[in-house]
């Protein structure tokens, strides 16, 4: 297999895994990434699709990366842009209608899960190299264009912010404070300070040897 061609593959699987990984988070319900908590709260604000709305935020943001900086803006954008929001819906509702009652056993299974394919379609998502999420593409153009920030603080802002104005919507929307652990919760935290030496693990063990494996020399 081409290089090129195995590295669109490895997106395309890193972005159709990472949205049933977000449908696992989602019907756990112990909290999700910062990114999906601001998703969730418009959600739950806007009454279209999840899918739809998806293409919606990550075109508006796509548009800021072409403007600032599109050096971040690749094939894998554009698939992460019209397909995530879609299987994460898909998922959801798929694991929602088969595990209606899912007891809390079920729910840290399904937690635990969630991360762990997660962090595997990320690093095949991230090791492709052909373009990051919109999201993404946010701090990497704050930090490494604009040079305001180091990365990690840039990305640590921006988080904050999707967790504060996604809860704000939230509430805003009538929802709960007791269904508010379903969008802000332990996972969040977990997101936030274990995905990254789980994506370093798998990308060194699995993505990078399966993007090596065969190449022409």
């Amino acid at each position: 297999m081409e290089d090129k061609t195995k590295r669109i593959c490895m997106s395309i699987f890193g972005v159709l895994v990472c949205g049933i990984s977000v449908g696992f988070f989602k019907r756990a319900a112990f909290g999700v990434d910062p990114f999906q908590s601001l998703m969730s709260g418009l959600d739950a604000l806007i009454p279209i699709s999840f899918g739809t709305l998806y293409v919606i935020v990550n075109g508006l943001l796509l548009i800021f990366g072409l403007l600032a900086d599109k050096h971040y803006v690749g094939i894998a954008t554009f698939i992460n842009l019209f397909l995530l929001g879609y299987v994460v819906e898909f998922s959801y509702n798929f694991l929602l209608t088969m595990f209606p009652d899912l007891q809390m056993a079920g729910r840290i299974g399904f937690f635990l899960f969630g991360i762990v394919i997660l962090c595997l379609a990320s690093s095949f998502y991230i090791t492709a190299d052909l373009g990051v999420s919109t999201y993404d593409a946010i701090s990497l153009i704050v930090a490494n264009t604009w040079h305001v920030w180091k990365f990690r603080y840039c990305r640590i802002v921006s988080d904050v912010i999707c967790v504060i104005v996604g809860t704000m919507l939230y509430l805003l929307a009538g929802g709960n404070v007791r269904g508010l652990a379903a969008i802000v919760g332990v996972g969040t935290i977990v997101t936030a300070f274990f995905m990254g030496p789980l994506i370093e693990f798998f990308s060194v063990h699995v993505a990078l040897p399966f993007l090596q494996k065969g190449n022409r020399k």
